[in-house]
This record gives C-alpha cells, sequence and structure tokens, in this order.
C-alpha cells in the first residue's frame, strides 16, 4: 500500500511538472524564436569596411514601425534582391552575403526586422509580413525598381518570411535558403515528446506559402544542416515541382554558404541569369 502510494505521488508530481513545462513553451515560444538580442543590437560593421557603397533607409511600416535598412546599388545591376535575415543577430552579421551578391552585380535591399538592430517594436508573424511589405514599397514606390527585377530571398526564418510575400507580389524569383517547412513541422521533430503541434502558436509556413506563388524558385540546403535538416529543404524542393531547383551545398547551418562559397556562388549565378532573362 506504502510503495502504491509513493508511486501514485510520484506520478502526480511528474504530470504536474510536464504541464507547467507544456504551459512554458506555450508561452514562451515567441522569445524561443526570434532572437533579436544573440550577438546583440548594436550593428557590429557596416559594408562600407567591406569596400561596399550603400546608404541607410527607414521603412515605416503600415501598423507605424520604422525599420532600419541598407541599401546597396550596384552600378550596373543585373536584377534587385531583397533580402530577409533569420531569426537572430541583425543585418551587419551579414556583410559575407552582401558581398557576395555585390560580386555577382545585384543590388540589395537588407532589412533589419521590428524588434531587432534599430528597428523598432517587437517581432511577431503578423508583424514580419508588415515588414516584408514595406521593404517590396520602399523599391518599387520609392526607389521605383520594376518588380520583374525583384529577386525575394530570405534565409532560415526569412525563407518563411520570403516565401509569403511572394505569394502576394509579382516578383522575379525566390530564393529559399536553410529554410524550414514549418515552425510545427520542425519543432515536432526537435521536441518529440511535447503536443508541438497543439501547442503552435506561431506558424511561419514555408510549405504551404510556396505552394501559393509561381515564381521561379531555388532552394539552398545543406546536407550538413545541424539546426534545420536537409529534409527540410528538399521537401521544399518538392512542394516547387518544375519550377523549383535545388542548390546542395555543404557546412552549417550558418556558415554553409560560405564553407561552400565556390558551389553557392554559381547556383546563385545560374539562377539569377535564369530569371533575368
Amino acid at each position: 500500500m506504502r510503495e502504491s502510494v509513493i508511486l501514485l505521488r510520484l506520478l502526480i508530481t511528474l504530470l504536474v511538472a510536464y504541464g507547467l513545462l507544456v504551459l512554458l513553451v506555450y508561452f514562451m515560444q515567441p522569445r524561443l524564436l526570434f532572437l533579436p538580442n544573440v550577438a546583440g543590437r548594436e550593428l557590429a560593421a557596416t559594408p562600407a569596411q567591406m569596400g561596399l557603397s550603400y546608404r541607410d533607409v527607414t521603412l515605416s511600416t503600415e501598423d507605424g514601425e520604422s525599420l532600419h535598412a541598407w541599401w546597396l546599388p550596384h552600378e550596373k545591376p543585373r536584377a534587385t534582391l531583397l533580402f530577409f535575415h533569420g531569426n537572430a543577430g541583425n543585418i551587419s552579421h551579414r556583410l559575407d552575403s552582401l558581398a557576395i551578391f555585390h560580386e555577382l552585380a545585384v543590388s540589395v535591399l537588407i532589412l533589419d526586422y521590428r524588434g531587432y538592430g534599430q528597428s523598432s517594436g517587437k517581432p511577431t508573424e503578423a508583424g514580419l509580413d508588415h515588414d516584408a511589405q514595406a521593404a517590396w514599397q520602399w523599391l518599387t514606390e520609392t526607389e521605383g525598381v520594376q518588380p520583374q527585377n525583384i529577386i525575394l530571398f530570405g534565409r532560415s526564418l526569412g525563407g518563411a518570411v520570403a516565401s509569403r510575400l511572394a505569394g502576394r507580389v509579382e516578383a522575379a524569383g525566390l530564393i529559399i535558403e536553410s529554410a524550414f517547412t514549418s515552425v510545427p513541422d520542425l519543432g515536432a521533430e526537435l521536441y518529440w515528446w511535447l503536443p508541438v503541434r497543439l501547442l503552435s502558436r506561431l506558424q511561419f509556413n514555408t510549405a504551404e506559402s510556396l505552394r501559393r506563388t509561381d515564381l521561379p524558385v531555388l532552394i539552398v540546403h545543406s546536407k550538413d544542416d545541424e539546426i534545420i535538416p536537409f529534409e527540410h529543404g528538399k521537401r521544399l524542393h518538392e512542394i516547387a515541382g518544375e519550377r523549383g531547383s535545388l542548390l546542395e551545398i555543404q557546412g552549417g547551418h550558418n556558415t554553409g554558404f560560405l564553407e561552400s562559397r565556390q558551389r553557392y556562388r554559381e547556383g546563385l549565378d545560374r539562377f539569377v541569369t535564369k530569371v533575368e532573362d
């Protein structure tokens, strides 16, 4: 009898602890996904330190936020790339990418989401959609870039943001690099012992967004990606179908494009050539 009581108390304790953990995960999701303070919100450098000409831009969103961005016009642009970065750090941590795009003769607008870098506000899923729209409007209306000359580019979390925008605009093409199919898909793989799909308040459903656009798509993913498995890139490529191509690279989630620099650069070059024709 005594042993049964002890086991019952232990079971109740475990169930209570599990329930508290479930509640913690439910309410803490934004803090687990949005990491603007990782590597800091202060700008670590500027494109000038890479020998790149740029200018600071302030984007105004329809819900009243002010976003910090850099505009890097190329003197002889083949296309213009709208860059949506991942869930951590700020635009100053993407200088290596900006240098590669410059080598490809591509003008770039890169922005910090609300709550990131020097941008105002607090990141939310709906808010990032507003941020993407503000960047698109600045490029097409303020700067006068033709929509058919704009390539949407999203890395990691940015892949979901770029894909959502792709369903609302007529751009030249879409590049999705190191991205997940959706937050619930990734969460269910990482935390199989939690009811992630029931708990998820954030979706960032790249796969569903990809089904809603007919743009040419390049999927870039590394088989060595330690954060977002390569299988996610394969599934996105399958969804894209005939209008999609897959560029396999090597290296880590945050470093693959550098570790595979030559292959990566050549793959992007082919895609830019394809969509500029």
